[in-house]
């Protein structure tokens, strides 16, 4: 009980830290543009760093992606409309504001604009622009096939005899996560599901650790991805479901009549709660450990506006050695919390496919999320 009050404690400050430095963020963001229309106050607030647009700027998605201050790979912008058609071009036409062939970049979103400058609202526009984001996970989609396909191919080669190279580092893995995680809670229907939570268990770890090098995307912080995981998952769930499965939903066995009309919608509840804490935990913990991150790091800046050089000399070597100690937690918070996706996923699917003798055996036992962290 404990553990899991210090876990829901844990996610609820980690989202109110995110609110927080959003609001913060868009607070600054309303200033620049009004000191943008001053130019006197523009140079009163030259040379302030703003700790709140640095985080935000870095955890949320772009159309082009900065790898380092004034170095940025633009990215394809592609956005379709009826009068227009297809159009094509680089986000480098749209970057610090500027409006190229009718439409501009704000608040993250591409608009068209008229001949006076102002946002046309009645144009309506879908975008299906290569961003950080989209450009990290087709990275990371590259990634998995060059390494996977190396280790097919080192099966294949190796046929009877002990594994060598890139599929003796992976082959450990893949068995943990078939031994310790699909067979004990999925059950012996857990070769039918085996493929998926591969995919999902490296997908997950590799775009944690993507996140972690300078200038990567925050993927797996982006809330969009987790959901898109987390449906998946319910989908599977709801699909690959037995009779027993929705029976226990709809007819709760050992329940006294009387209180059927409350556990019902309480288990119903329950089934959408299930992909919306996995949504939420994978997103919350990445997303945080970025913010507490870049927050360390922006120390070092917000101590030169104050002090000066000397103050921020000063408490550098700090910052840098608690930043490169959460680093290295967050090298274990990448497995972990591709590992805890995992295995909560499997729980959920084996709590939708076990036969009734199983269950009375404890196979494809579904636990609790308190359980996990």
């Amino acid at each position: 009980m404990l553990r899991s009050a210090i876990n829901r404690i844990l996610l609820a400050t980690a989202l109110i830290v995110s609110s927080l430095v959003g609001a913060q963020a868009q607070e600054h963001g309303h200033e620049g543009e009004a000191h943008a229309n001053h130019a006197g106050e523009a140079k009163a607030t030259k040379g302030k760093f703003d700790v709140g647009g640095m985080i935000m700027h870095h955890i949320k998605d772009d159309y082009g992606w900065e790898f380092a201050h004034g170095v940025t790979l633009p990215l394809p912008v592609i956005l379709y409309s009826k009068d227009r058609g297809l159009e094509v071009f680089s986000s480098s036409n749209l970057a610090h504001g500027a409006t190229y062939n009718g439409y501009k970049s704000e608040h993250a979103k591409i608009h068209r604009v008229n001949e006076t400058g102002e946002v046309d609202h009645e144009a309506k526009i879908y975008n299906f622009s290569i961003t950080k984001n989209v450009a990290s996970l087709l990275l990371s989609a590259v990634i998995l096939l060059l390494v996977f396909s190396a280790v097919s191919r080192g099966y294949a080669k190796n046929k009877g005899k002990a594994p060598s190279g890139l599929q003796s580092f992976l082959e450990p893995i893949i068995l943990f996560v078939r031994d310790e995680i699909a067979k004990p809670s999925i059950g012996p229907k857990y070769t039918k599901f085996l493929p998926y939570l591969l995919t999902l268990f490296f997908f997950i770890l590799v775009n944690n650790l993507l996140g972690l090098l300078p200038g990567a995307a925050n993927l797996t912080g982006n809330i969009t991805v987790t959901l898109v995981l987390a449906v998946i998952t319910f989908l599977i769930v709801t699909f690959s479901g037995n009779k027993h499965y929705w029976l226990h939903i709809l007819k709760p066995t050992g329940v006294p009549v009387a209180l059927l009309p409350i556990m019902i919608p309480v288990e119903i509840v329950g089934v959408f709660m299930k992909p919306l804490s996995l949504m939420i935990r994978l997103f919350a913990n990445i997303t945080a450990g970025h913010i507490i991150i870049l927050s360390l790091l922006g120390l070092i800046f917000m101590a030169n506006n104050m002090g000066g050089m000397g103050t921020s000399i000063a408490i550098s070597p700090v910052v840098l050695f608690f930043t490169l100690f959460l680093n290295l937690i967050e090298l274990l918070v990448a497995f972990l919390q591709a590992f805890i996706f995992t295995l909560l996923t499997a729980m959920y699917i084996g709590s939708a496919v076990e036969e009734h003798h199983d269950a009375d055996h404890g196979i494809g036992y579904e636990g609790t999320t308190s359980e996990l962290g």
